[in-house]
């Protein structure tokens, strides 16, 4: 067979094989992100022993593949060129842009299988790793459980773009995340808040989304713009520089280790730089934060919050961090705004959700006040205990509810008497924060107390403790039988309406749930 058949897509014939003769091998082959001699010597040895070089390419027939191993390809290997029939989502197959390349797919995947049935050794080159966004993939999947494979690795563009950068991806407990600038533009934003280094994928007419995207998750001075990577036409520079229209697919957007850039490149501390980031962490640990609370942390320059709070978030070289104790928020605002005064990126650790009887509203009550007023404040919403426990438990708040704390360190008993009365008259469902700690033991009897004044004795109550934690515990109990005794500090309690029902599953399970209708007085 001729090299002009193969490529034109011409199947051989099978070859007659006698009852000895084995298939030939596949194999798929990395050759790198684009130098030739970035391809390992086993890609080099596998191409030299193949029957069949086959390779992808769009309509245009011009193949980076082929370019790249063109010095080892001889005139009697059979070369097959896979030609991708669209190259963007606009098509008029009856099966939409999927329709068309799994038709392609599994065309191309048959012309190899007359190869391999026929005892030729075949070897599907692919620009940089096969099983990185790689084109093999797709032949491997329908090939790999028929015939002998070997997947020979290869240099990834990840790699080879911070190579020519000449900047860490990485470092120590440093998070790298890869991302195809395909992806929805909030998708974009949430994973480059979140993560402390990224690099973004198949830029091309995604540009413009991927620096937006940069640009709102607060990443676009850090990113850098890499473009053809040890390849002929090589570009690289700042991503915020880069005009988007000069942008080919061909082209990555690299967000550095943020460890390494701080120790080759101090940035100057600024006074107008300077911001507190009020965080809210959830109720437990990691698995609880939303990726803007995520990237909020790992930018900060100083973590200022009570201990315990605090402990939740990894350590990072470079980052400063201020324990205190859980009594002193008003100090500790005033010790975050005076840093941001001086220049810092200050998050100020919360637990739970910060505007729920927690750290944001002491931080405002003093960024309200001279000198302070000038400092920018920013306050992340967390997953709150309430919701979490909530979760947890089935659905008990899932009609009107109200939301009380039972300590009076900060505001009268009887004003919270007053307040449990006109939530249970008014038939609400409630979640009450700090019912209880060492120093108070006798609020969960009295509200208790109060509530039995309104609600039935078989009113479901759920005591959740510790959510998301390594002592968490459920239990629902009726309210006449609530016992303050097993009542601690790090419980909260859900008490129901008088329509929460608490049912029993098929599976043993038990779930409290509240109707979202209520019934007509």
């Amino acid at each position: 067979m001729s090299k002009q058949q193969a490529s034109s897509g011409t199947t051989a014939p099978a070859a007659a094989q006698s009852p000895e003769r084995s298939t030939g091998h596949l194999y798929g082959v990395g050759l790198g992100p684009g130098d030739p001699s970035l391809m390992t010597v086993r890609a080099v040895e596998i191409i030299a022993r193949a029957d069949v070089v086959a390779y992808h390419s769009a309509r245009h027939g011009r193949s980076i593949a082929r370019s790249i191993a063109a010095q080892h390809i001889r005139p009697d290997h059979i070369e097959e060129a896979l030609v991708y029939p669209v190259t963007t989502e606009s098509t008029d197959h009856p099966g939409g842009y999927r329709g068309a390349l799994d038709e392609f797919y599994e065309a191309a995947a048959a012309r190899l299988a007359a190869h391999l049935d026929a005892g030729r050794t075949v070897a599907v080159i692919s620009e940089g790793d096969p099983f990185f966004y790689g084109s093999y993939q797709h032949m491997h999947k329908r090939l790999a459980h028929r015939y002998p494979t070997e997947v020979i690795p290869g240099v990834t563009s990840i790699s080879a773009a911070a190579a020519r950068l000449g900047t860490p991806l990485t470092e120590a407990d440093e998070v790298l995340t890869v991302l195809p600038g395909t992806l929805p533009e909030e998708e974009l934003t949430a994973r480059l808040s979140a993560t402390d280094s990224a690099v973004v994928m198949k830029l091309g007419r995604t540009f413009p989304g991927v620096r937006r995207a940069l640009e709102r998750s607060g990443r676009l001075t850090e990113a850098r713009y890499v473009e053809r990577a040890t390849m002929a036409g090589e570009r690289t520079g700042a991503f915020s520089d880069i005009d988007a229209d000069s942008v080919p697919y061909f082209s990555v957007a690299v967000v550095p280790s943020r460890i390494a850039t701080a120790a080759e490149e101090p940035e100057p501390v600024a006074a107008d730089r300077g911001e507190v980031v009020v965080v809210g962490t959830g109720p437990a640990g990691p698995r609880w934060l939303t990726p803007e609370s995520r990237g909020a942390l790992a930018a900060a320059d100083d973590l200022v919050g009570y201990t315990t709070y605090l402990d939740r978030v990894p350590v990072r070289p470079g980052q400063r961090r201020h324990p205190s104790d859980n009594k002193v928020e008003s100090e500790r605002a005033e010790f975050a705004l005076d840093l941001a005064r001086r220049g810092r990126r200050v998050a100020v650790v919360s637990g739970g959700d910060p505007g729920i009887f927690a750290m944001a509203t002491a931080v405002l009550e003093v960024a309200s006040e001279e000198p302070y007023r000038s400092v920018p404040v920013r306050v992340l919403p967390g997953v709150t205990a309430a919701n979490a426990a909530a979760a947890r438990a089935g659905a008990p708040l899932g009609h009107d509810y109200a939301v009380l704390s039972l300590s009076d360190r900060l505001k009268p008993w009887e004003v919270i008497a007053e307040r449990l009365r006109a939530a249970a008259s008014a038939d609400l469902a409630l979640a009450l924060y700090n019912p209880g700690s060492r120093s108070r033991t006798w609020q969960v009897a009295k509200a208790r107390d109060v509530l039995l004044e309104h609600r039935a004795p078989d009113t479901p109550v759920i005591l959740a403790r510790d959510i998301g934690g390594p002592e968490e515990s459920l239990r629902t109990v009726r309210l006449t039988d609530l016992d303050p005794a097993q009542v601690d500090m790090r419980t909260i309690l859900l008490v129901g309406s008088s329509q929460t029902r608490r049912v029993r599953r098929g599976d043993d399970s038990e779930v409290v749930w509240t109707p979202r209708r209520y019934p007509e007085r």
